[in-house]
């Protein structure tokens, strides 16, 4: 064994113990940047076709097995952060704006760090005792600025998608009980053409919940958006009515942040609704939770505090490292079909001395104490802080909007409401979806910007088409950097239009839209 491995940076242990331990984490990333530098691409992405890219970071990790030994904590740190450094993603690059993923704050990622280095877990007192204080006391935090009553509780969990998930299976069961029904030992085929009432452009994760629970897709009802993409409360009425007695509604779902426009169904009009006809109303406000930082924008959420669950994702608009999602319930006591007691575990005499856990609110039993890094956040920045932060992605977006304005060949798609703007580049003669799947194409393998992509009906009317979508989450990116984004978006769009699109390798042909 070499000395390296056996006393790893001079150290007497392996481990990351408290204390000097953890100082060893930071010694070995800053040792890992002084390895490194000079060797970033200095753009979002690395310049190159993805199938090279990925190529070469295979080739550099040598042949798919594990090695029999190893090469050294410090080498084997070297060669991996080389390889992010060459060709990794920088989401802290100004011209990065691609998706709902954030430059990650440096107190965050040092708190995420902390987090690895505990290895703690949240599912009962004695597998992480702080880490357990420290989570209540952000979900009451979250759930106070929901609106919520002291009645709240929470969990953290690996995305918006576990959360929608887990909100779904809380209300089919709670449903199920105010019907006698105890779905958890009986199955869903005790419920009734259970269904699941939801916008047409709510988060697909909506219906992989349905399938996943074992509804089916096909019970996930898209209820009409009007032009700004928000559900209609007038069909949600006439769906719910329309219900035959042999269907259970299981939940109403709105939508606050809508992934490509940030569009945000109208909360009081739904909960009215849904209280109406006694249907569980969840807010799948990923992305629009966020909102409530700001003074400026938190009345776009009102009526959230009216919603029986909230999924909201602060590795989105809280610029926390992935995963950072929570599941706001309004009354804690709804958890209670998850609960389980287990010997080894939680049995019921040391929860009743205070030793129990998390373990009854999620589907996940070792659990890591994302909080740490949230926590570590809202001490270091506060709602202020956090508030300035996202007015001024909002101020950017606004300003991207304003640009489109102002070019002949760039069409806005939807106004402004959060962070993202969706807008295609027009031409004559060519097909305008694969001209924009192209451009979009050529940034990215040009390394100078990222820009997202997406399919709508433009106006509302039509086919849905192919339509570029700017995500801006960097606060620290200025009008400059969008303006210099659609320059080179603009000279990158005459290139492709210019040479036509290669519809048949002998012959280009031109395609009226």
């Amino acid at each position: 064994m070499s000395s390296e491995l056996s006393t790893p940076w001079r150290r007497p242990s392996k481990f990351a113990g408290p204390g000097d331990g953890w100082a060893e984490v930071g010694t070995g990333l800053a040792q890992v940047a002084r390895a490194v530098d000079g060797s970033h691409h200095g753009s979002p992405l690395p310049s190159g076709a993805p199938a090279e890219m990925l190529a070469a970071v295979a080739e550099s990790l040598g042949p798919q097995r594990i090695p029999e030994n190893g090469m050294g904590e410090s080498a084997a740190l070297t060669t991996v952060a080389d390889l992010i450094a060459r060709y990794g993603l920088d989401l802290t690059h100004t011209l990065c704006a691609a998706h709902l993923q954030p430059p990650p704050l440096t107190v965050a990622v040092v708190a995420d760090a902390l987090a690895s280095a505990t290895n703690a877990s949240l599912d009962t007192y004695d597998s992480g005792p702080a880490t357990l204080a420290i989570e209540k006391w952000t979900i009451a935090a979250l759930a106070r600025l929901a609106g919520f009553s002291e009645s709240a509780g929470g969990v953290f969990g690996p995305g918006g998608s576990y959360s929608n998930l887990l909100a779904l299976l809380i209300a089919r069961d709670y449903g199920a009980a105010a019907r006698g029904i105890d779905v958890r030992q009986s199955g869903t085929s005790a419920l009734a053409c259970p269904v699941v009432l939801c916008s047409q452009v709510a988060h697909f994760s909506i219906h992989r919940a349905c399938a996943a629970l074992g509804l089916g897709e096909a019970a996930a009802i898209p209820v009409p958006v009007d032009a700004d993409h928000r559900m209609i409360p007038e069909a949600l009425e006439t769906a719910l009515a329309e219900l035959s007695a042999t269907h259970t509604p299981v939940a109403v779902v709105a939508t606050a942040g809508t992934t490509d426009f940030g569009s945000i169904d109208p909360l009081p009009e739904i909960a009215e609704i849904a209280k109406r006809h006694g249907v569980w109303f969840h807010v799948d406000a990923a992305y629009g939770f966020g909102s409530l930082f700001s003074d400026n924008l938190a009345t776009l959420l009102t009526g959230i505090d009216r919603a029986d669950s909230i999924t909201l994702d602060l590795h989105k608009v809280g610029w926390q490292p992935a995963a950072a999602s929570v599941l706001l319930l309004a009354d804690e006591q709804r958890f209670a079909s998850l609960n389980r007691s287990v010997a080894y575990l939680n049995p019921d005499d040391d929860v009743e001395a205070g030793y129990g856990g998390l373990l009854g609110q999620t589907l996940q039993t070792t659990r890591r104490p994302d909080v740490l890094k949230v926590a570590a956040t809202f001490l270091a920045y506060g709602r202020t802080g956090l508030g300035e932060m996202l007015d001024t992605c909002h101020e950017l977006a606004l300003h991207a909007e304003r640009r489109i304005g102002t070019e002949l060949q760039l069409e806005l798609v939807a106004p402004v409401t959060l962070t993202t703007v969706v807008f295609r580049y027009r031409c004559e003669d060519l097909d305008l979806d694969q001209v924009n799947a192209e451009l979009r194409r050529r940034l990215i393998s040009s390394g100078k910007a990222l820009i997202g992509r997406t399919q709508v009906r433009v106006h509302g009317a039509g086919e849905p088409r192919t339509c570029l979508k700017l995500t801006l989450l960097n606060p620290e990116s200025s009008e400059c950097d969008i303006d210099a984004l659609f320059d080179e978006l603009l000279r990158v769009a005459l290139e492709v239009e210019s040479e036509g699109l290669a519809i048949d390798q002998d012959e280009m042909v031109k395609v009226h839209e």
